[in-house]
């Protein structure tokens, strides 16, 4: 189903969460017990600021399909193609447009980088087999590449030189970050990919695929996998390592979470049995909680787990 194609929660702090509910976008803190708006998108969303160049509009009644949140800049993608950028120190929002038109232009993925020259960008994934680029200062669109299938995730390498990218197709591709210039082709995978993440040292990277396995890529050679980590039911919908590398989680749709403790060449696995649909997942910066979005209509809810000392997360519900 496209309507689990999101990552709907984000952690900035140990004490603060960004989450989707309904047509608001929560700051939950842990620290005040609360949670607040940050924005609503039922309403329509005027730019408070005009940028030359760019294509900002207004928007109304956007449904949220994916988010992300960095250094200040929250980015959030749209099942209509939208793109919404707000600085989360300032009221409204800074950018907001379509960007794309087509029947099925659903935003599959926003990711916030850096260029290799220190600039902030924002990079969509979009059903309309295009990626994009955006200046985070200007929020032009600085490039755009094409691909025979829809895009479903992007995901920067941590130095910024390498974008992997993934959609519906069994393979998965390694590009230069500035160019778009294909350098590698990841064979494995035996149905449509949806996530994927980068090892904080650069040199694996994880796939989450709709074959229920996530696999490990040393991209030394990228010949062929180096493992294959199997889900229980469903596919490989998020993937997230810790700051210092230690763990890796990847989320199904619904229940099951798979807690990986690299440094046992990912052979220890916690798994986390929920109640619901999985809106996302994120670690703390600090590596010491991991949080889980519950999006069951029912049973919706935050849940942290914190990190014990010897291997495991230990759950403590919000």
């Amino acid at each position: 189903m496209r309507l689990r194609l999101r990552n709907l929660l984000w952690s900035t702090s140990k004490h603060d969460v960004y989450l989707m509910q309904n047509y608001s976008v929560m700051h939950w803190s842990s620290l005040l017990g609360k949670g607040e708006e940050v924005l609503n998108v039922a309403r329509p969303l005027a730019p408070t600021m005009k940028y030359p160049g760019s294509a900002s509009q207004a928007l109304s009644r956007v449904q949220i399909s994916t988010m992300a949140v960095r250094d200040g800049l929250m980015a959030a993608g749209g099942f209509q193609g939208e793109l919404i950028c707000k600085y989360l120190n300032q009221p409204g929002v800074v950018f907001a447009t379509k960007i794309s038109n087509g029947e099925n232009a659903i935003t599959n993925a926003v990711d916030i980088s850096y260029s290799p020259t220190g600039s902030m960008r924002v990079i969509t994934a979009n059903n309309d087999q295009q990626v994009r680029i955006f200046d985070a200062k200007s929020f032009v669109c600085t490039n755009h590449y094409a691909f025979p299938w829809s895009v479903n995730n992007t995901s920067v390498s941590p130095d910024d030189k390498l974008l992997a990218i993934l959609g519906d197709s069994p393979e998965c591709l390694l590009a230069d970050a500035q160019s778009g210039k294909v350098v590698s082709n990841l064979k494995g995978h035996l149905d449509y990919s949806f996530s994927s993440a980068w090892h904080p040292d650069g040199r694996i990277l994880a796939t989450g695929n709709q074959d229920t396995t996530c696999r490990l890529w040393d991209i030394r050679n990228t010949s062929q996998s180096i493992a294959v980590l199997k889900g229980r039911m469903g596919a490989i919908r998020a993937i997230k390592f810790t700051s210092d590398g230690r763990f890796m989680a990847m989320a199904e749709p619904a229940d099951f979470v798979h807690i990986f403790d690299t440094q046992s060449d990912y052979g220890t696995c916690q798994e986390i049995d929920l109640f619901g649909e999985i809106a996302g997942i994120s670690f703390s910066p600090d590596t010491e909680a991991l949080f889980i979005g519950v999006a069951d209509r029912t049973y919706g809810s935050l849940l942290e787990f914190n990190r014990k000392h010897y291997h495991h997360y230990l759950d403590y519900v919000l």
